[in-house]
């Protein structure tokens, strides 16, 4: 009897694997790092290898560490850092270059030249994003003009693109396939007519032979090949990490949103089945693809939350560990007037700024590393913030909480200052494995083990809610400071 749904959750440092029963219970969970790659200063990498050993030994782990054959699984399902791109040989199954990752921005000079050039409202029209180099185009162009060849090969129909999603999917059963959530991160998919668009892939020089084929996020897409696993398992559930958190929040109704604190930030908001023109720079991207039809989504993309307190260890060898960042910040009462600005890799929503790059601002002979883990820690809460406006003045609403999932939303301090930040509480569930637990519920609905949506959607709990502390003028005195951080953080860097 199948009881079981795998969800893999493959993110942008490490690979997971987290096994789930009937009532969305998490039985186990594998993870394994692999190796980050920066060959060049703003040049971010993976290797696709790496990837796809880290998130198969992670699948087989929980599996054997339970017990559970894959006879006992109803279905897998994916969820996947978005926007990374690879290149693929169809025959072989080999990447011909490292994968290049969505932090990257070797492209932006070239978005830049398109924005120019006046093409930034019709792609917007068309696929509901900005011109920047943190989408799949650009990377997918600068692969097929720097390896020698590989044009040629591509219109010859020998090479496969994909986003993460393809590529695990491709390595599990050999079929070429995407979801449109993950399709419309690309910068090459029309989410009016949910089609790869002649125009895009015209101005971008992409065979159109290189593409996957687009499939419903909750569905059978394909079967696992039997050596995987040891039996066929269906494939039934394909969404990317920002579009599986929403689900996995129950943010099922437009207006409801989510904030998932990873290695960046990314707040995203339902806005139901048709996309939403936004005045903010945000994005319109499409949610999730089913039985239910196309649910819509509004987001504002934050680059650097978790990898800044990378950084602070990794970096400047502040800490041992990343926990003690929170430890740090909490024995001084505030910043000391120091404000953070984590542009390391540009800014994103609401900014759009490729050139922006990492400011410390406001030290003094009175400032301790406590206060700079302190403002590592609210930067990303002022970050939050500023989306969190956005999308309020785009949707028209005022949204009365937020939901908040990813490794920051452990952190009590970070979401406290959260919520002072925003004037909205900010609400951690139970289960805060929200990103595998919709690529798992998108998955078992694929499989009919739940009828529709609204049988998921008692499924969420509270674990606590994290009220704001600020009255509404100390909150405005401290976006202010921020905001002056900021215009000294942008256009930095012109290389």
């Amino acid at each position: 009897m199948r009881r079981y749904i795998l969800a893999l959750d493959q993110g942008t440092s490490s690979s997971r694997a987290v096994l789930f029963d009937g009532a969305c219970g998490v039985v186990g969970m594998a993870q394994n790092a692999f190796p980050q790659l920066f060959p060049q200063p703003g040049w971010v990498e993976h290797d696709p290898r790496a990837i796809w050993d880290s998130q198969l030994s992670a699948a087989r782990e929980v599996l054997a560490a339970h017990g559970v054959r894959a006879a006992q699984l109803a279905a897998i399902g994916i969820a996947n850092q978005r926007e990374t791109t690879i290149l693929w040989d169809r025959a072989t199954g080999e990447p011909l270059m490292n994968a290049i990752v969505w932090q990257d921005r070797r492209t932006a000079g070239d978005c830049t030249r398109l924005r120019e050039a006046g093409l930034q409202d019709m792609v917007h029209d068309k696929t509901g994003l900005v011109l920047d180099a943190y989408f799949s185009a650009t990377k997918l162009k600068w692969m097929l003009d720097h390896i020698p060849g590989a044009r040629q090969r591509a219109r010859r129909g020998e090479l496969a693109f994909g986003t993460i999603d393809s590529w695990l999917v491709f390595k599990l059963s050999g079929a070429h396939v995407t979801d449109a959530g993950n399709a419309s991160r690309t910068m090459l998919f029309n989410i009016g007519t949910l089609q790869w668009d002649p125009q895009l892939l015209a101005l971008f020089d992409i065979p159109a032979g290189v593409l996957p084929d687009v499939v419903a996020s909750s569905g059978v897409a394909a079967h696992t090949l039997p050596g995987v696993f040891g039996s066929a398992v269906p494939i039934a559930g394909i969404a990317g990490d920002q579009q599986a958190a929403t689900f996995g929040q129950a943010c099922h109704t437009p207006g409801m949103a989510k904030n998932t604190i990873g290695t960046g930030s990314f707040m995203l908001m339902n806005t139901g089945t048709r996309p939403a023109a936004s005045r903010h720079r945000l994005l319109s991207t499409i949610g999730w693809t089913g039985a239910g039809g196309v649910t819509h989504l509004m987001e504002g993309s934050v680059f650097m939350a978790g990898a800044t307190l990378q950084w602070l260890r990794d970096g400047l060898g502040m800490v041992d560990d990343i926990a003690e960042v929170e430890r740090l910040a909490a024995t001084v009462g505030d910043t000391g007037g120091v404000c953070l600005v984590p542009a390391f890799a540009g800014l994103g929503a609401p900014h759009w700024d490729a050139y922006a790059r990492g400011a410390i601002v406001g030290l003094h002979r009175g400032t301790t590393k406590a206060h700079i883990a302190r403002a590592a820690l609210d930067g990303i809460a002022c970050q939050t913030a500023e989306v969190l406006r956005a999308i309020e003045a785009d949707a028209g609403v005022a949204l009365c909480e937020l939901r908040v999932d990813g490794g920051g939303a452990a952190s009590d301090l970070l979401l406290q200052l959260m919520a002072d930040a925003l004037g909205v509480p900010v609400v951690r569930p139970v289960n805060t494995e929200t990103t595998a637990l919709g690529a798992a519920q998108l998955a078992g609905l694929g499989v009919g083990m739940w009828d529709s949506v609204s049988d998921l959607a008692g499924l969420w709990r509270a674990s606590r809610s994290f009220e704001p502390a600020l009255c509404h003028g100390e909150r405005a005195a401290r976006m202010e400071m921020w905001e002056k951080a900021v215009q000294r953080a942008a256009g930095w860097s012109y290389d």
